[in-house]
């Protein structure tokens, strides 16, 4: 096995670049873990990605993967995992580096905010190293019953929209529309709270989502296309994210 490139070491904690089948078998059993009861959660798209592994330092557990798929330019997204299942056309015309992030998961029994730190530091590495202009992804919540997140859908619709220029369309058969008014009672903090961490972390750096959720069955999932520019980032959020991944 070629020997692994290190991108971020901090605390108990380092991420890495998978250096050969037996790293990507073993971001599968996690992912497996995290998304699925049965049968290993492998796809195509992992033969085209960069896989990335944090792990501890001290035993080499492996506690989070993603992965990241390259495009050139909007021109490309056709070829994405998120164009299965969205209507892209008009993302089409943006310019510039784009990077599908896909398969984020931390492990379910870590629950150190650190895990997710790194994981975003070493992110942060790759799409500056690489000159990616927009990140993209679907970010999951557990179930594909809406009832549950109700509150949460009508805080995204209200709030995070994606720019009306980028806005993905309904292409799934099996969606959900965001509601135009949430409850009375909505707790905000209590809906940000429900929501997955890679998706609050987009949100806090400025990205954007589609108006639906996507049921998708097979992962016992409910998602939402995220994007997020790096241009729009805001300046005080880089500077924190550039710390984390030593790159000031």
């Amino acid at each position: 096995m070629a020997e692994p490139e290190i991108l971020l070491s901090r605390g108990r904690y380092r991420a890495r670049l998978a250096a050969g089948a037996a790293d990507v078998a073993a971001a599968q059993s996690l992912r497996t873990l995290c998304f699925r009861t049965g049968g290993t959660d492998s796809d195509p798209y992992d033969s085209l990605c960069s896989h990335v592994l944090v792990e501890e330092k001290a035993g080499g557990t492996l506690v989070c993967c993603f992965r990241l798929l390259l495009l050139e330019s909007g021109g490309q997204l056709a070829q994405s995992y998120a164009a299965q299942f969205y209507e892209l056309a008009s993302l089409q015309a943006f310019e510039g580096r784009m990077a599908e992030l896909g398969r984020f998961c931390i492990h379910p029994e870590r629950q150190d905010a650190d895990i997710l730190r790194v994981a975003w530091g070493a992110m942060t590495g790759l799409v500056e190293g690489l000159g990616v202009k927009m990140l993209f992804g679907c970010s999951s919540f557990a179930g594909t019953a809406a009832a549950p997140y109700t509150e949460v859908l009508a805080l995204l619709r209200q709030r995070h929209l994606a720019p009306a220029q980028w806005r993905p369309g309904i292409k799934a058969p099996e969606v959900v529309r965001f509601t135009a008014e949430p409850p009375q009672d909505t707790d905000a903090k209590k809906a940000l709270q429900m929501m997955p961490p890679l998706l609050r972390t987009y949100l806090i750096m400025g990205g954007w989502v589609s108006d639906h959720a996507v049921v998708d069955r097979q992962m016992s999932t409910l998602h939402v296309f995220t994007g997020l520019e790096i241009g729009a980032i805001p300046e005080t959020r880089k500077r924190l994210l550039r710390a984390v991944a030593g790159r000031l």
